[in-house]
């Protein structure tokens, strides 16, 4: 079956209080537990926020050069992802749209190359 990967960046969560945050955890992980329990979870969880505790590794000197922080400055980065194991593009939306729902921000799916 096909690998999705629905993940969203950091910039795409807004600011809210916090306990908007503290109601939207259990909505999350009951989607998480939803997947593991349809056999379709291969992995969930989220990304530390601070992207300067990130580590790029640069090989295009001839040898791996690690330097903390992001690869590139950009303005988006990885917040969390999850990845699913389904048969067609229709089950991984309806995940992708469980998870989106859950969250209260927006979700991207990308299906793997086989």
């Amino acid at each position: 079956m096909p690998q999705y990967l629905i993940y969203f960046n950091q910039q795409w969560v807004g600011d809210h209080p916090e306990e908007w945050y503290v109601a939207r955890g259990p909505l999350a992980r009951a989607v998480v537990a939803d997947m593991r329990a349809a056999g379709v979870l291969v992995f969930a969880g989220g990304l530390e926020e601070e992207i300067e505790d990130a580590y790029a590794v640069d090989p295009t000197s001839g040898s791996p050069i690690v330097q903390r922080g992001p690869v590139s400055p950009g303005e988006e980065y990885v917040g969390g992802m999850a990845l699913v194991d389904v048969a067609n593009d229709e089950e991984a939306i309806m995940w992708a749209s469980r998870v989106a729902e859950a969250c209260g921000w927006p979700q991207e799916m990308r299906r793997f190359k086989p």
